[in-house]
């Protein structure tokens, strides 16, 4: 290749860049991350030709040696790693994991103190050719880890219904402004490996119960508070039997990477505490098990008999075998074994015998088994969790097996209160199949009864609908057990009542009795029902972040806990409205609905209920939270659907709640300030906060003042709250408005409005409301921030108007005008032959560009521009030129028109100023002449070019002096 294709292909090169431009993006930094955690960073590239999968490679620059490049790791070349790196990279320390074609992840497993530095993610080329940027940097420095989380470790026992409670100490002493979160968690076993969340405060302060707590906690019952600085307890009031199992506290530092996103940099956890609930009343629990379940006869029989209880090592226990319900051995308090006379000859003879293993294990055992020996160990027991209801309640039993160990059958008998005979209720197959009595075939809307097998010796039957006094009475459990062609039987009985459901079932009516005519005047059921709800609060006035309890006392002529009752809460924000919002409803089963007017009480509110009150409890409280409220209870008859009319409403009275607010020490920056905008270019309006609380989280709004009258209304232009929600007013939520005025935070204190293109109907005078929350306490709002927006319409409005200008030198000196840009917007061509030839641009509000396509042999010469300044001082008046000031000098040559290389250029949007940077470009292209001549005359030395060969290069006419 001569030296002149040479040239020619490079100008072609360069000219032809005008296609998608290469840009690798890299997480933004600085990045601040703990020593030993696992780190990741992320670098994608995009605008690139060739393959969709890109290679990376990483390197580091360590602030030791800021100009040396390490490399760390590449997804294509393994030997790309220096010594330092190469073993880490081997065993995958540090490794890329790729996420698509043109993403990758950077993966540091265990950060080291030696991992701080500007890291570098470079793309190796694949286009056809260089345009665009292949690499990009970030900052990442390694901080030492100062969280700690702990917990005295404790075995508790704890029965059911009492109060459970946990402290964790956690604490940080970061330098960088983090957050915490501090969560408690629950393991059901020991070999449980997934631990279920039971509460968490969050980094943003909000309080998460875990799926299986979420009732419990809007109840009350499971607590989470901060105690001093550290201290963070958990409270579970009314331990349940579920909440056995082991306890951990595990807390997590966060911190906000310079894209606004939070990133846990250190987690750690706590020892386990041990739960053990015992069940309520049942202190002592006994088991019996068989060392083999069939045996033949000549085999010995070994049975186990386990006692549970608490404390066990420190107490005595007497143990009673009995065979069909007759005694055959006990071992007394002091392990000493009594036997029944008949069976003393056989323990002589060593074919029986009974001992004390240990305090909670007894041994029984039976040697050379025969056939009188084969009998049952069957024990059955019969309870049930309704003894007493009221016609309507559903009828619960259950029939608990023990001791059985061959399958069964079960049958539930009936004998009602008048004593007739037993009558079979439903019946149980050993297969599972289930059939009812004849007597409960059909019983319509009353439900069918159901026998269900809950465990493998428990037995529930469950009548749905009870009707009348006719479904009490004694109940009896029926087990057979059936073992090689022969069966054994055990039965056992209970008791129950069911009610009537007076009242509440029937009309209520009163009678009079006028000799033989009998007057029958129904009376209103809500009356007759007696039902009456009184509000009640301890405090009218309370404290900003203080509780306050509601108290509803209901009051009815019949016992409120035997009827379906469900409780509405009101509530109407100060000033009143008039107008209430329902909070939330109970319903009779429970489950609770929460109104969809006043989201933000759910998570704040606890509901609890006693005999005959219900509870409101609102914890925290702000501003939004004053108000009026109401409870509202409603009483449905038995045998009615809560979904129906109830029988009987009442409101409450109203009782009012005010809070006090703290005085607040947000400041923000008051004094006016003016933006000056020509139209068409973005404008930016600032809010900054002067002084705020430590760890504030901060809401935002935007407001803008119409022009005159002076009385115009302030438009809410968009609000984005403590997660950057954004919601913006009614004049301002069209699309197109949306996307033009935007709330952005740029720093922890500074806020913007940003409009875009802005344009004269955006005049006016803008202004900033702020709200502070801290430490999830509350909210308070800031003075106002008061900004002029000025443009071409509004008052002291500028326009600029740019002239550019050329001296050829066959004019010696002489500036002729090229184009003018009026303030008005309309561009004047003096000279029409340069018209088609002449493009303007204006990229940004201050900044102008003159491209000139096509250079002709007589465009050589001097250019300049010159800007004017002009004002209008009010609508209606006259523009006066203000200000004057023109630009420095650009020397345009051209290059005579036997090189046709020039003549390609045009308007290529990345060349537009290609002509007045020509001096630039010049000295790119005597750096080319001699690269090209080195290779056109096979010139491959090593070292640098000398003197007499760069004089020879432009001897050789290749190099244009100007």
């Amino acid at each position: 290749m001569g030296l002149a294709q040479c040239l020619a292909a490079t100008f072609l090169f360069l000219l032809g860049l005008s296609t998608g431009q290469r840009v690798v993006t890299v997480q933004k930094g600085p990045l601040y991350r703990v020593r030993g955690s696992h780190v990741t960073l992320w670098c994608k590239v995009s605008g690139y030709q060739g393959p969709a999968e890109q290679n990376f490679q990483w390197s580091i620059y360590l602030p030791s040696a800021p100009e040396r490049e390490v490399q760390i790791v590449s997804t294509v070349d393994p030997s790309f790693p220096y010594a330092i790196y190469t073993q880490r990279v081997r065993s995958r320390g540090i490794y890329v994991e790729r996420v698509q074609g043109d993403a990758v992840l950077l993966h540091i497993t265990e950060l080291q103190d030696r991992d701080a530095g500007e890291y570098e993610c470079h793309t190796p080329n694949t286009d056809e050719r260089y345009f665009g940027s292949y690499s990009a940097k970030t900052n990442l420095s390694v901080i030492a880890d100062t969280l700690s989380a702990s917990m005295v470790p404790q075995v508790l026992t704890h029965t059911e219904g009492d109060s459970v409670e946990l402290s964790c100490e956690v604490s940080k002493s970061t330098i960088q402004h983090t957050h915490l979160s501090v969560g408690w968690h629950h393991l059901q076993g020991a070999r449980e490996s997934r631990a279920e969340e039971v509460l968490t405060l969050s980094k943003d302060f909000i309080l998460r119960p875990g799926p299986s707590y979420v009732q419990r906690f809007l109840a009350g019952d499971v607590r989470l508070n901060k105690v001093g600085n550290t201290t963070y307890k958990l409270s579970i009031g009314g331990a349940q039997l579920s909440d056995q199992g082991q306890l951990y506290c595990e807390a997590a530092e966060w911190i906000e990477d310079p894209d606004e996103t939070w990133k846990d940099i250190s987690r750690k956890q706590t020892g386990r505490t041990s739960l053990a609930v015992l069940s309520q009343g049942k202190d002592l629990s006994v088991d019996i098990a068989a060392a083999e379940s069939s045996i033949s006869e000549g085999d010995t029989l070994q049975l186990n008999c386990m006692v549970g209880a608490q404390k066990s090592s420190s107490r005595h226990f007497q143990v009673l075998w009995l065979l069909n319900g007759m005694e055959v051995a006990r071992v007394d308090p002091h392990g000493v074994l009594i036997l029944k006379e008949e069976y003393e000859e056989k323990a002589k003879l060593g074919k029986l015998r009974a001992f004390k293993q240990s305090n909670t294990v007894y041994v029984f055992t039976i040697y050379e088994v025969g056939l009188k020996d084969n009998e049952s160990c069957m024990r059955l027991s019969v309870s049930t969790s309704t003894p007493q209801v009221m016609a309507g309640d559903a009828l619960i039993l259950l029939c608990e097996v023990q001791g059985a160990t061959s399958p069964v059958s079960v049958q539930w008998w009936h004998l009602p209160p008048q004593h007739r005979p037993w009558v079979l209720v439903a019946t149980m197959e050993r297969d599972g199949t289930l059939s009812l009595g004849s007597a409960y075939w059909d019983r319509g809307a009353r439900g069918s009864p159901r026998v269900e097998k809950t465990s493998s010796g428990a037995f529930t039957l469950v009548i749905p609908n009870t009707l009348d006094e006719g479904d009490g009475g004694r109940y009896k459990c029926e087990v057979t057990e059936w073992s090689r062609g022969r069966s054994w039987t055990e039965e056992e009985e209970t008791a129950v009542t069911v009610s009537s459901v007076g009242e509440l079932g029937h009309p209520c009516f009163w009678v009079f009795k006028l000799d033989i005519l009998e007057v029958r005047l129904e009376k209103r059921i809500d009356t007759c029902l007696g039902l009456h709800a009184t509000l009640r609060s301890r405090i009218a006035t309370v404290r900003y972040g203080q509780s306050f309890e509601l108290d509803c006392r209901v009051s009815a002529n019949y016992t409120l806990e035997e009827v379906p009752a469900s409780v509405r809460w009101l509530f109407q924000r100060s000033p009143p409205t008039g107008h209430y919002h329902e909070l939330v409803r109970v319903l009779p089963s429970g489950a609770m609905t929460w109104g969809a007017a006043q989201p933000r009480f759910q998570g704040k509110a606890q509901l609890t209920k006693a005999a005959t009150s219900f509870r409101l409890r609102i914890q925290t409280a702000v501003a939004a939270d004053e108000g009026t409220y109401q409870c509202e209870v409603e009483v449905w008859r038995k045998n009615a659907q809560p979904q129906g009319q109830p029988a009987a409403t009442a409101r409450s009275n109203a009782v009012g709640i005010k809070v006090v607010l703290p005085e607040s020490k947000l400041q923000v920056a008051t004094e006016e300030s003016s933006v000056e905008n020509a139209g068409g270019a973005d404008t930016a309006i600032e809010c900054r906060i002067v002084f705020a609380q430590n760890n504030s989280q901060f809401a935002v709004t935007w407001y803008v003042l119409p022009p005159p009258p002076a009385d115009a209304t302030p438009l809410q232009i968009v609000r984005a709250d403590y997660s950057n929600i954004l919601e913006y007013g009614a004049e301002f939520s069209s699309p197109v408005q949306k996307s033009r005025f935007l709330s952005q935070r740029v720093s922890s204190n500074i806020f913007w409005l940003r409009i875009l293109s802005a344009n004269p109907r955006d005049h006016g005078r803008y202004y900033c409301v702020v709200e502070e929350c801290w430490q999830g306490l509350g909210e308070a709002v800031a003075p106002v921030l008061d900004l002029r927006l000025r443009d071409a319409r509004g008052v002291s409005a500028y326009r600029e108007r740019p002239h550019w200008s050329s001296g050829s030198q066959e004019e010696s000196g002489r500036a002729r005008p090229l184009l003018t840009l009026h303030r008005d917007g309309t561009i004047e061509y003096p000279w029409e032959s340069l018209a088609g030839r002449l493009h303007l641009r204006r990229p940004t509000v201050g900044d102008f560009s003159l491209t000139l396509c096509s250079v002709e042999e007589g465009d050589a010469g001097v250019y300049h521009c010159q800007v004017q300044e002009w004002q209008q001082q009010s609508e209606g008046k006259e523009w006066t030129l203000q200000a004057l000031a023109r630009s420095g000098y650009t020397q345009l040559t051209t290059i005579p028109p036997e090189s046709t290389v020039l003549s390609r250029i045009c308007s290529s949007p990345s060349l537009l100023n290609f002509i007045l940077y020509l001096p630039l470009v010049l000295i790119l292209l005597l750096a080319l002449t001699v690269f090209c001549w080195y290779f056109t005359f096979g010139k491959r030395k090593k070292g640098n070019i000398t003197g007499n060969q760069l004089m020879e290069l432009e001897g050789t006419g290749g190099v244009k002096k100007t």
